[in-house]
């Protein structure tokens, strides 16, 4: 099981990589601003939905703190706020496009309990860690390379979670559309037996809430607690 705070990836292994994913999304957000369509979602009901599903991994209402990677302009925390309303959660967002974390300063100067911050990787462990979206455009880049990139997330995101992470992806399906070749899609089975055999974490999968996509769930949980299930 992973015990370093940073995960597996070599010093710069992946610069170039983040580098074309920051130029994407700073574009999408100079085009259209702090909205869905800024994060590359179509509109703010399906978003709404996602983050229902990434934040089943949270099974208690008492105080917590929560990771949020790529946190573009702070949506999530918006969502945070309207379904948990008065509840204690701490929340840090980050993410490798400056433009997506000034935006989203922006939008939440001066709330506390709540800070953002340019970067590829934590500073600190969280209760959860969780993020929307980020496997899905994978650009150019080789699927071995786009592979190797998502272990080093979930193995980050591992790292610096004390009780659960969470993060979603398009599923399979045959396909013809323009652009697919820049769209990556998983197969549920691949990403569950690498978060369980490879980090030590207990895995659901979320899939039926309509969309063409899955969430993966994973927890920690001390010898002698039993297995945990997704809320509700």
């Amino acid at each position: 099981m992973p015990d370093a705070l940073y995960g597996t990836d070599q010093p710069g292994q992946f610069t170039a990589l983040h580098a074309e994913i920051a130029r994407h999304y700073t574009g999408k957000v100079v085009a259209h601003g702090p909205t869905p369509l800024g994060v590359d979602w179509s509109c703010m009901p399906t978003q709404h939905l996602r983050f229902v599903q990434l934040l089943k991994v949270r099974e208690a209402t008492s105080p917590c703190t929560i990771n949020d990677l790529g946190c573009g302009y702070g949506a999530l925390l918006s969502f945070i706020g309207q379904r948990f309303p008065g509840q204690d959660i701490d929340y840090l967002g980050i993410d490798i496009s400056q433009a997506m974390v000034d935006a989203a300063r922006r939008q939440w100067d001066g709330r506390e309990g709540a800070r953002f911050e340019t970067a590829s990787e934590f500073d600190r462990v969280a209760d959860y860690t969780v993020a929307s979206g980020i496997f899905n455009v994978k650009l150019d880049q080789p699927e071995d390379a786009w592979i190797a990139h998502i272990q080093a997330t979930l193995t980050h995101m591992r790292a610096v979670s004390r009780l659960g992470y969470a993060v979603n992806f398009l599923t399979q399906q045959p396909s013809t559309s323009r652009g697919e070749r820049e769209i990556y899609r998983a197969d549920p089975g691949l990403w569950r037996s690498f978060c369980e055999d490879v980090l030590g974490s207990q895995v659901i999968i979320l899939s039926d809430y309509g969309m063409r996509e899955h969430t993966l769930i994973a927890r920690m949980y001390q010898a002698s607690e039993g297995p945990q299930s997704a809320a509700s």
